[in-house]
């Protein structure tokens, strides 16, 4: 009876899924996404709208913004994507490596 006890305790306790050091290397890649989503969508935005749109292809001051914005909308995408992708293969790596325990 005692048995049959502690394996229901055992059943019931949160497994351990994450050590520290996959805490740690989630950490990094969230940070190293968040400092993306902040800079690539506004350095391409002044970098296309400047160089690109009103240089390169002489545009009105007016019609460089729109698409510089366009622009800006898309890195944000790519970046978001590119997380979901990283953060979904950590994970299977993770599930991978916890299962062959």
């Amino acid at each position: 009876m005692e048995r049959l006890d502690k394996t229901a305790l055992n059943a019931l306790q949160p497994p351990e899924f994450r050590n520290e050091s996959s805490l740690a290397s989630t950490l990094k890649t969230l940070l190293f996404f968040t400092a993306l989503m902040i800079t690539v969508p506004i350095g391409l935005y002044f970098t296309t709208k400047s160089y690109v749109f009103e240089g390169a292809l002489g545009m009105s001051n007016r019609d460089s913004y729109f698409y510089a914005a366009i622009v800006a909308v898309v890195a944000v995408h790519v970046v978001l994507a590119l997380f979901v992708y990283v953060a979904w293969n950590e994970g299977s790596r993770q599930w991978r490596e916890g299962k062959q325990d």
